[in-house]
């Protein structure tokens, strides 16, 4: 009964954000169309296509790691994220995240929830701080993206042991109180790291960090899976390599989109987006190797997305040669984390922490060493001096924000799954449906 009354809730809620949205004024009155450029239009409806893919192109690359008994649970985590993150983004989340600044002029810390409550104002003319030649709701969509993806991220740190229902409440939790927060930080002209001279073209402080500081509280929150310390080989493979293809496809869009304009930026950016690639993907495979191991498609895959992550926040701010360095040193690390984790007692099942955490931890910092005039290799310390400490601010944040953003959620709906539920797997625990279709699916809750 507890269940039932809890789904009843849900339902409840999502029917009243559909009534008050008839109410809710629009505030499109006075929308300004006179500088709209219908090829910056035409590149940021791309782009924004673009870097929805990527959360699909995750669900594979995370459903194929994952054990057979959890690939559609694992899969489905990212695909619900494109429903549940959308709803809050245009309620209250995109408001948060560049709304009217609350902090002060420069020391911004959270937009006014109220100012785009319900996407009023968001329309198809211009915005002048974040919108000047395309339409203002299509910079809301493009941003939308990247809040779906972050929180689906952080999925494989706890992958086969979540219960749906107290995942999908922790997301909203997150988006909220702590995506929200650090897009205002990071990207609104008032946010105080912008302020700071912090550089981060696309998110590797606001995506990549975020999510792998999560996923580090949420491995440790969660604890170890009953079968941790056994040897599980990847349920599907070639879902692993065509997710790696689509989040490469379409993180043109998540890194040469954040141009805002179709422009020598976001030329230069899709440059060093797919040059880091390709140096961290053969840097892993080499590395591999020279280890003892074979060259394999797990590791070029990762090594690939380890590329995509350490360049993100670099992208528009870097050469081409940069780029390569980049790649290289983000493969190396991220590979040499995941086997200090083997070794250790967290398990973050699909090490979400050092290639994500660790690639974006990289990339932030390499950003300030190498960014055009600002960065260490032009004799300028500032920056890379304010990246420390944003590091450090962003690591506490995100990772403390998110352990009681866990523990709220665990009070509410138990976050872990019954050992009886994770033994025979989320995919019929938790949706009684099966990857082996051979097997009969049956009614079973927890």
């Amino acid at each position: 009964m507890k269940k039932s009354v809890s789904w009843k809730l849900i339902l409840a809620l999502l029917v009243a954000i559909a009534f008050m949205g008839v109410f809710i004024p629009t505030g499109l009155e006075n929308q300004d169309y006179s500088n709209i450029d219908s090829g910056d239009t035409a590149w940021m409806l791309t782009a924004t296509a673009l870097v929805l893919l990527m959360t699909p192109g995750l669900a594979f690359f995370y459903g194929g790691m994952a054990q057979s008994r959890n690939i559609i649970s694992t899969m489905l985590q990212s695909f619900i994220a494109m429903g549940i993150v959308s709803v809050v983004w245009v309620v209250v989340g995109f408001s948060i995240a560049f709304g009217d600044s609350i902090g002060g002029e420069g020391t911004g810390l959270f937009g006014n929830p109220l100012t785009f409550f319900m996407f009023r104002g968001v329309g198809g003319g211009t915005n002048p701080d974040f919108a000047p030649t395309f339409p203002f709701a299509l910079f809301a969509m493009f941003q939308l993206k990247f809040a779906i993806i972050t929180p689906a991220l952080i999925t494989g740190s706890f992958a086969g042991r979540v219960r749906f229902r107290a995942y999908m409440l922790f997301m909203v939790l997150f988006v909220i109180f702590i995506y929200a927060p650090l897009a205002h930080w990071t990207w609104h002209p008032n946010g105080f790291l912008r302020n700071w001279g912090v550089l981060d073209f696309a998110g590797g402080t606001v995506v990549h960090m975020s999510a792998g500081f999560a996923a580090l509280a949420g491995a440790i929150f969660m604890g170890r899976r009953k079968d941790a310390n056994k040897d599980f080989k990847p349920a599907n493979i070639p879902f692993i390599l065509l997710g790696a293809g689509m989040l490469w496809f379409g993180w043109f869009g998540f890194n040469a989109g954040s141009a805002l304009a179709a422009n020598g930026i976001a030329a230069s950016a899709l440059v060093n987006t797919n040059t880091a690639s390709a140096a961290a993907m053969l840097t892993w495979i080499f590395y591999d190797a020279a280890k003892g191991k074979k060259p394999s498609a797990v590791g070029a895959s990762i090594g690939l997305v380890v590329g995509l992550v350490a360049i993100t926040p670099a992208a528009g701010f870097v050469s081409v040669g940069a780029s390569i360095f980049i790649g290289v040193s983000a493969a190396i690390i991220s590979n040499y984390a995941i086997t200090l984790r083997t070794k250790s007692k967290l398990d973050d099942t699909l090490d979400v922490f050092p290639a994500h955490g660790m690639g974006g931890i990289v990339g932030m910092l390499l950003t300030a060493v190498f960014a055009k005039d600002v960065g260490l290799i032009h004799g300028e310390i500032t920056t890379f001096l304010y990246h420390l400490l944003t590091l450090v601010i962003v690591g506490a944040f995100t990772f403390g924000g998110s352990l009681l953003m866990y523990k709220i959620t665990d009070m509410l709906v138990p976050l872990r799954i019954s050992p009886h539920g994770e033994k025979i797997g989320l995919d019929i625990s938790q949706h009684d449906e099966s990857y082996d279709y051979v097997q009969k699916p049956h009614k079973i809750t927890y």
